[in-house]
C-alpha cells in the first residue's frame, strides 16, 4: 500500500489549501491525483480536527463505482475512511445512504433523485463536486437541485482539470454552485452584461458572446481567492506528447458529395437519402462524411469511403505490435473498425485490467466512456483519432489516459485522422483555440508553491 509520506510537495499542498478554505476549486491536471489529495483531507478534516461528520461526492457514474473506493484502498493512511457507493437501482440507493459510512459516493445523475425524491435528509456537510464542469449548465435538473440544497452545506469541493471546456461562459454556473454568487454574480445576466458582449446573432436573437476586453483578467482575478491551479507538466516527470496529424484525401467525387451535402443540407443517393434539418445537423452529417459512412433519414448506414480505415490499418501496421488505442465517435465508426479489424472495446474493468497488461493488442474506445477516472497508462502509449469530438473536455481526457503519471513510454503520440478539405480541419483548429482560453483560466489562478 502507498503512504502519505509518498505524496508529491504539491499534493500535500492541496490537501492544507482544501482544508483551509470552506469554499475550494481545485483545477488538477489529469495524473496530478485529485482523489488522493481531496480524500486526505477528507481524512485530516474527519478524524483530525473534527471539522466535518458527512461527506457527499458527486461524480462521473464510473468514477464514482470504481475509482473513488479503489483510492481509499490504496493508501495506508485512508484505512479508516468508510465509504458507501449510491449507485444502482433506487432500492440499492436507499440501502447504500442508510449504510453507515463517513463518505456517501452517488453519480452525478442521481443527484436531483437524491435532493428532491429519495426522502433521505441532505444532511451532508462537506459535499465533493468530482467534474465540476459538469456543472456548467445553470438550467440542467442536477445544478437547478444542488443550488437547493448548496446553502445547508459547510465545506465544497469543485474538482476539474477543464474549467471552462467551452469558454468563460462556463464559469458563472461552476462558482454560483461554489459561492452562491458571490465572485460571479448570483445571476447569468448579470455576469453576461459585466463580462461579455454580443457576437453572433441575427436581430433580437443572441446566439453566442465574447468577452470584452480585459474581461479574462478580471473573472480570474475576482476567483482567485478560492481556486487552485496547477499543470502535471509543472510537477511531474511527465513522458514528451507528440501531437500530430495523419491526412487522408477523398477522389474528386466523394469531394463532390461531400460539398453537395454541404450546399443543400440534401444529399441523395441509390440507397436512401440524407437531410441536415439544420446547421448542428449538418456538422454532424459532415463529420460522418469525413469518417467514411452516414446514417440516411431512415436510420441505415451508408458507406462511402474507406480512406480513414485504410490509414487506421497503416498506422496499426508501423506500430510494430505496440498496443494502439482508437477513439471512435459514431457508431457506425465502431462497427466499421470491428469490421476491418480484430479489436476490443474498452468497456468493462476486466477490459481495463486486460489492456494495462498489455493483452489487448488493439482496444476502441469512445470519449464519454473515457472521459475521466480511467486509468490505461500501463497498456500502451499511442492514441489515434478516428474521429474527432467537438468537446475539449473530452478530448484532453482522452488524451490524458494515455498521457499520464505512471506512464512507462519516454513518449506519447497522438495520432489525429484527418479528411483533408473537410470539417476535421475545423474541428481540430476550434479544439486548438478553446485550448487557449482554458490555459489562460490554467495560468491565472496557478499555484505559487515558492510561497
Amino acid at each position: 500500500m502507498l503512504k502519505r509520506s509518498d505524496f508529491h510537495f504539491y499534493q500535500f499542498y492541496c490537501v492544507e489549501y482544501i482544508k483551509s478554505n470552506d469554499i475550494a476549486a481545485i483545477f488538477l491536471d489529469c495524473g496530478l491525483g485529485k482523489t488522493s489529495i481531496t480524500l486526505t483531507a477528507i481524512n485530516d478534516l474527519l478524524f483530525d480536527s473534527f471539522e466535518v461528520h458527512k461527506i457527499l461526492v458527486i461524480a462521473p457514474l464510473r468514477v464514482a463505482t470504481v475509482t473513488w473506493g479503489a483510492e481509499i484502498q490504496k493508501w495506508e493512511h485512508l484505512d479508516l475512511l468508510k465509504y458507501s457507493i449510491v449507485v444502482g437501482t433506487e432500492s440499492e440507493r436507499l440501502t447504500a445512504l442508510n449504510r453507515q459510512a463517513d463518505i456517501y459516493i452517488i453519480n452525478r445523475e442521481n443527484v436531483q433523485w437524491l435532493i428532491e425524491k429519495s426522502g433521505i435528509p441532505f444532511d451532508f456537510d462537506m459535499v465533493v463536486i468530482d467534474e465540476l464542469s459538469s456543472f456548467k449548465n445553470h438550467q440542467s435538473k442536477r445544478f437547478r437541485a444542488l443550488m437547493k440544497a448548496r446553502p445547508k452545506v459547510k465545506r465544497v469541493v469543485g474538482l476539474t482539470g477543464t474549467p471552462s471546456s467551452n469558454g468563460l461562459m462556463d464559469l458563472w454556473a461552476e462558482f454560483r454552485l461554489l459561492d452562491l454568487g458571490v465572485r460571479l454574480g448570483r445571476f447569468i445576466g448579470q455576469y453576461r452584461t459585466t463580462y461579455f458582449k454580443p457576437d453572433k446573432r441575427n436581430g433580437q436573437v443572441i446566439f453566442s458572446y465574447k468577452p470584452l476586453p480585459g474581461a479574462e483578467e478580471a473573472i480570474y482575478s475576482r476567483i482567485s481567492d478560492i481556486t487552485i491551479s496547477m499543470k502535471s507538466t509543472d510537477h511531474l516527470k511527465m513522458p514528451e506528447l507528440v501531437s500530430s496529424q495523419y491526412e487522408v484525401q477523398l477522389s474528386d467525387s466523394e469531394k463532390e458529395r461531400y460539398e453537395e451535402l454541404k450546399r443543400d443540407l440534401v444529399l441523395q443517393t441509390t440507397d436512401g437519402d440524407i437531410t441536415a434539418a439544420n446547421a448542428a445537423a449538418l456538422t454532424g452529417k459532415l463529420c460522418q462524411l469525413a469518417n467514411g459512412a452516414i446514417y440516411s433519414d431512415d436510420g441505415d448506414t451508408i458507406e462511402f469511403h474507406d480512406r480513414k480505415l485504410d490509414a487506421l490499418e497503416d498506422l496499426i501496421e508501423a506500430a510494430n505490435e505496440k498496443p494502439v488505442l482508437v477513439a471512435y465517435w459514431f457508431k457506425h465508426d465502431l462497427n466499421r473498425i470491428k469490421k476491418r479489424f480484430t479489436v476490443r472495446e474498452i468497456k468493462s474493468s476486466q477490459d481495463i485490467a486486460d489492456w494495462n497488461a498489455g493483452k489487448i493488442p488493439v482496444a476502441v474506445i469512445h470519449p464519454a466512456a473515457a472521459g475521466h477516472g480511467l486509468n490505461l497508462q500501463t497498456g500502451g502509449s499511442t492514441l489515434i483519432w478516428f474521429g474527432l469530438t467537438w468537446s475539449l473536455e473530452l478530448y484532453q481526457q482522452t488524451n490524458a489516459r494515455l498521457w499520464r503519471q505512471g506512464q512507462s513510454s519516454k513518449t506519447v503520440i497522438i495520432l489525429h485522422l484527418i479528411t483533408k478539405g473537410t470539417i476535421d480541419e475545423q474541428i481540430l483548429k476550434a479544439l486548438s483555440e478553446k485550448n487557449l482560453t482554458q490555459q489562460s483560466l490554467i495560468d491565472a489562478v496557478k499555484a505559487d508553491l515558492k510561497i
